[in-house]
């Protein structure tokens, strides 16, 4: 899994309430388990016309957001089903941090699971970042992950929370396997332990 320090980018406006895990990634798309070619299936179905052209007016298909890297989004963003494609789609397509007020529970961790980048802030900062967002080409933001700060355009800092074990896997950029191993002294000296103290088990 890629590291995450500091991301700078242009940043895409999406000031829609619950954008659910189908909307970001709808079920035909779910038969693969490779977690590459999912970008170009990403918010596929207000991205596309039936016809299969792009939909001009969605924000992605926008010239000064096609390499977005950011998204700034609407309340309660990743709600729905628990499918990890959802994370797997964003990353594929070169998003690395999502901004909202508001995450379901199982995409916030799926995020970190994957070297995704989740952001809270208020409703107040919301606002400010999605009118940085609104300016086409100059919407450039730098998220800094070691200083949990986002910078806007115009030099204005936000200050986010996080909590410091997810911090730290997303700094040193490590899977669940590779955080686990980290502790794998400590695992090894308590089973030695309890082997000794309790030799029946």
């Amino acid at each position: 899994m890629d590291k995450f320090t500091s991301l700078t980018g242009v940043a895409a406006p999406l000031p829609i309430i619950n954008i659910d895990t189908d909307m970001i990634i709808p079920k035909q798309y779910l038969k693969t388990i490779k977690r590459t070619g999912l970008g170009t299936a990403l918010f596929s179905e207000m991205r596309y016309n039936e016809d299969g052209t792009e939909n001009p007016d969605f924000v992605l298909n926008k010239p000064s957001y096609r390499q977005a890297s950011i998204i700034v989004a609407g309340d309660n963003f990743g709600c729905g089903s628990s499918r990890e494609h959802a994370p797997w789609a964003l990353l594929d397509f070169g998003v690395r941090c999502v901004i909202s007020t508001s995450f379901a529970d199982i995409f916030y961790n799926n995020c970190f699971k994957n070297g995704i980048l989740p952001v809270v802030v208020t409703p107040e900062q919301l606002k400010l970042l999605l009118d940085d967002a609104e300016r086409g080409s100059n919407a450039t933001l730098t998220v800094d992950l070691e200083s949990q700060t986002i910078k806007g355009p115009d030099g204005g800092t936000i200050h986010f929370d996080i909590d410091p074990s997810r911090k730290q896997i997303l700094l040193e950029g490590l899977d669940d396997i590779a955080g686990t191993l980290k502790s794998d002294p400590s695992i090894t000296s308590f089973e030695g332990k309890m082997a000794a103290d309790r030799p029946w088990l």
